[in-house]
């Protein structure tokens, strides 16, 4: 190493970058100062000292505040831009180490010890060369970064120290390790220093080359299936398929995504959407599988509707919208309380019974109004395939769920109120039974995973809040029964009649109609009138078709400019309605032999018999006539034979078998009657028949009997009563058994009735025939 003597340059600090010996920079200079050391170093011998600033924004740097080694440089060319800065060339010579810094006032100089590299033609450092040449060669393979003429000339380096510098300068360090390597005047220890950092690099770039392999596999293959799309996409777009199958596809994916079904199911659904993405577009089967994904995404799977829990705003709705059926009220509230408590009790299965027209229908959307749930209806009237229930296989033509997952899909709620109206009426036939389809929607214990024959994948039908209605229970299978909660909703009373009329069917009736309070009004003795001579129903619909039919006449009254105000009283009701349809009052007007009045129980609420006994010579037959089924027939068996075995103590010729025949008929002949209630009633007449007394025009009665004459509890007692009610009847005959049921019936209904249980034939004589003693 060769150490000349002191130099005193002009100084040139530099910002966030170094110049080596051997190689060329160039340089923008913008300091006064600076401009004026090249200056200086221009008029001189062209020699400057460039050394790098410790902090680059220091504006003027102090000799602590800049690295001790820099380089030698010979300024090559100067160009002042317009600007003012001035750009230059220099070329670097060889180390030097600034000792001290000379103010010149306008420039800055420095007092430079030189340090220029040693002439060593040893083996050990052409060794080390032709090393570092091959590192170099390899290093700038893997980087890519390094420019083939910076290459070539470092290449052409001859002195190791050269070669080193030249080197240094082309790979990308920071700054601190540069200046490190600057600062290293020993050739073979700055050779060193740069065989480790290109080995170091090397291995580097190797990992980074291996990432980035990886990541092009994968970005190539986003890239292959995005390009193939494209492809797809112009392909059918020019056999005129416009929007492509695969915007549709996308589309079923985001779907699917959003559905929130669960995951097993979600599995099923993405293998069908990858079998229709590979389907030609004109494929039979495509349009099945496109019908079958369309049902998955539209199915609320995790969709509900959050329940209002309050019972006081509930119980408002429910009496605001309904008079009485306090049972059905109290079902509904009890159901609120605990989910309230519980927030997880599973949907209830309601079955309300009764008579049409008593509102069960309008009760199960009052229910939901109730809840601040959705609300569907499916109608199961005539259905008699087991597939409108759990849907179709997909393997058939025109397949598609059953009416369960359609309801669910139309509510788009998976907790909705949904109401199965008239589920006694599902009958069955070759095609499979219904009704035993439903017993797994209808069980608490397995809707959980209801199974759809089309969907094919469990969908959770526990939180659906069921309401059943049927007309008559009988015709219900036992299992689907057993499974529903029975509310039995029985007619209404008169009172009750005539305050739906008031609430809630005029006012529709009025709207309906273009009408208003003002210019038609109904009074309520004209409702009383309207209800007594005009319907005989257990509901209310022939009463709102009624009231209809006096809004239409009232319209044409009003329109024709007959009458600008109508009011409808008991007065002149009968003027806009007719003759009057029903007698009100007693069932008959005077006491009559052998005609006694039973009460029977209907589909369409309780209803009046008339049970009428002929007698006439002959050779003791029985017949009967009016329509009747096997139950029927067997009580007027049962009676005969008991009469038969009583005669005498009844006051009866014990032979009048041999010498009378007898015929038992109960009017509307083409109304099919059954039912075990009839007994006591044939019984009653027929003794009214042989001993010639009369039975009294104001008793009903209803009871079946016994060869013993004993007197069997009946159903639909309640129904029964509002009968006896309607009629116009005051006393009424009942099983003793059944004094339990009259808690059921109205308080009006009982105010208006004298009720008399009885548990034998001959207390039933007693109270029913004129002049019979105890």
């Amino acid at each position: 190493m060769n150490v000349t003597k002191e130099k005193v340059v002009p100084l040139l600090p530099l910002r966030g970058i170094s110049v080596f010996p051997a190689t060329i920079a160039h340089l923008d200079v913008g300091r006064t100062k600076s401009i004026k050391a090249i200056q200086e170093a221009n008029d001189l011998d062209h020699l400057i000292f460039v050394v790098t600033q410790i902090d680059a924004d220091t504006e003027n740097p102090k000799l602590e505040e800049l690295y001790q080694f820099g380089t030698l440089a010979k300024l090559t060319q100067k160009i002042t831009l317009p600007n003012g800065t001035v750009r230059i060339t220099v070329e670097g010579l060889h180390r030097g180490k600034i000792k001290s810094i000379i103010d010149q006032n306008e420039f800055l100089s420095a007092k430079v010890e030189e340090y220029p590299d040693a002439l060593d033609d040893s083996k050990e450092l052409r060794a080390l060369m032709r090393t570092l040449l091959q590192h170099f060669k390899q290093y700038s393979k893997l980087s890519k970064r390094i420019l083939p003429e910076t290459i070539a000339t470092i290449v052409k380096q001859d002195q190791p120290g050269k070669l080193a510098d030249a080197m240094i300068d082309a790979i990308p360090l920071k700054e601190e390790e540069k200046q490190k390597i600057l600062a290293t005047v020993d050739v073979t220890e700055r050779i060193h220093s740069i065989l480790n950092f290109l080995q170091d690099e090397k291995e580097l770039l190797k990992l980074e080359e291996k990432i980035g392999q990886q990541v092009k596999k994968s970005i190539d293959k986003t890239q292959k299936e995005y390009f193939l799309r494209e492809q797809l996409k112009v392909i059918q777009r020019e056999l005129g398929d416009r929007e492509g199958k695969t915007e549709e596809v996308d589309k079923f994916l985001t779907k699917i995504e959003e559905a929130g079904m669960p995951e097993s199911t979600k599995e099923l659904v993405l293998k069908e959407l990858a079998r229709y993405e590979k389907l030609p577009p004109n494929a039979a089967e495509a349009g099945v599988v496109r019908t079958y994904l369309d049902w998955m995404v539209s199915l609320p799977w995790s969709l509900g509707t959050e329940d209002t829990l309050d019972i006081h705003r509930s119980e408002k709705i429910l009496n605001n919208e309904h008079e009485g059926l306090e049972k059905v009220k109290e079902r509904i509230l009890e159901y609120l309380a605990v989910q309230q408590l519980t927030n997880s009790l599973r949907g209830p299965i309601l079955c309300l019974a009764g008579p049409p027209g008593v509102g069960k229908t309008s009760l199960a959307r009052s229910i939901a109004n109730a809840l601040s749930r959705k609300f569907v209806r499916v109608s199961l009237g005539g259905v008699r395939d087991e597939s409108e229930i759990r849907g179709h296989r997909r393997t058939y033509i025109g397949a598609m769920p059953g009416r369960i997952i359609q309801g669910i899909k139309k509510a788009g709620s998976n907790n909705p109120v949904f109401l199965l109206d008239e589920i006694d009426k599902m009958s069955s036939d070759f095609r499979g039974d219904p009704s035993s389809a439903m017993l797994e929607v209808l069980d608490p214990e397995q809707n959980n995973s209801f199974s759809d024959h089309y969907i094919e994948e469990p969908f959770d039908l526990s939180q659906v809040l069921f309401v059943a209605t049927a007309n008559d229970l009988s015709t219900i299978p036992g299992p689907l029964r057993d499974r529903m909660e029975i509310i039995t909703l029985s007619g209404y009373t008169e009172l009750e009649k005539i305050n739906i009329a008031k609430k809630h069917l005029f006012p529709k009736k009025l709207a309906e109609h273009g009408l208003n309070k003002s210019t038609v009004q109904i009074r309520e003795s004209a409702l009383s009138a309207i209800i007594r001579h005009y319907t005989r129903e257990a509901g209310v619909r022939s009463l709102e078709r009624v009231l209809a039919t006096l809004c239409r006449k009232a319209a044409k009254l009003i329109v024709s400019n007959e009458k600008q105000k109508i009011i409808f009283t008991d007065k002149n009701i009968e003027e806009f309605l007719g003759k009057k349809t029903f007698s009100y009052g007693q069932m008959e007007n005077e006491d009559q032999i052998g005609v006694a009045t039973g009460l029977a129980y209907t589909a369409f609420g309780g209803d009046t018999l008339s049970i009428e006994v002929s007698l006439y010579p002959g050779k003791g037959k029985l017949t009967l006539t009016g329509k009747l089924g096997d139950v029927m027939k067997e009580s007027a068996q049962a009676a005969f034979s008991y009469i038969r075995s009583k005669a005498e103590g009844l006051g009866i010729d014990p032979d009048f078998y041999e010498k009378l025949d007898i015929h038992i008929h109960v009017p509307e002949g083409a109304v099919p009657k059954d039912g075990p209630s009839a007994g006591i009633t044939m019984a009653t007449a027929l003794i009214s028949a042989l001993t010639n007394k009369p039975i009294r025009k104001e008793v009903g009665m209803t009871g079946e009997i016994t060869l013993r004459g004993r007197v069997l509890p009946i159903g639909g007692l309640k129904e029964k009563m509002l009968s006896a009610h309607r009629a116009g009847l005051t006393t009424v005959i009942i099983p003793k058994e059944n004094e339990k049921d009259l808690e059921d019936v109205p308080p009006l209904v009982k105010e208006g009735l004298t009720v008399i249980p009885v548990s034998h034939l001959d207390e039933v004589l007693v109270h029913a025939i004129v002049g019979v003693k105890k």
